[in-house]
């Protein structure tokens, strides 16, 4: 029987995610499948993987053919290059504590760098959250001294106003006395 580890399409229209499935490659693509070893979401930032490590290395040494999309998501989580080193143990070039030590080193620089871009987008976003913030207390400072030149006009217009009204008013007082 032909295996392939292949993604089937869940969730709505403009919303799909992805059980990561081995299927026999007759079956159809949302159809029966063999084993579930994880998940795919490309909706998050950065998409989110789940994947069991030791099923898909089992299911990629018994000669389960990924796909194009399913072999870039194995890489990314190291299944690959470890199914590559276990060749390297098998073919005697070194041993499995070697082997071990060399994916350590991987994951441990993959890692970090994840780490890295991670706290750069949080730090961009951190920045422009800032600078919008910054962006609105300007606009509501020059909108409180529009509102208050204009509160001040509006006074300035009522005084000057209850001043032509006072004179007009004083001169009625004296003729009547």
């Amino acid at each position: 029987m032909a295996t392939k580890i292949r993604l089937q399409r869940h969730g709505r229209k403009n919303y799909a995610f992805y059980p990561i499935v081995i299927a026999d490659s007759r079956a159809p693509r949302d159809g029966r499948f063999i084993e579930r070893i994880g998940s795919y979401n490309p909706n998050t930032n950065p998409a989110t993987i789940t994947l069991n490590f030791e099923r898909a290395l089992y299911w990629v040494a018994t000669g389960a053919e990924p796909t194009d999309t399913v072999r870039s998501i194995l890489s990314r989580e190291g299944v690959m290059l470890m199914h590559h080193l276990m060749g390297g143990v098998k073919k005697g070039a070194f041993d499995q504590a070697e082997a071990e030590r060399r994916f350590n080193e991987w994951k441990a620089k993959k890692d970090a760098k994840t780490a890295a871009v991670k706290t750069k987008e949080a730090n961009q976003r951190e920045q422009t959250a800032k600078q919008r913030l910054e962006a609105e207390v300007a606009k509501n400072k020059a909108k409180a001294e529009a509102v208050a030149q204009k509160k001040a006009e509006a006074a300035a217009a009522a005084a000057a106003a209850e001043a032509e009204a006072a004179p007009a008013e004083e001169p009625q007082t004296d003729a009547a006395e």
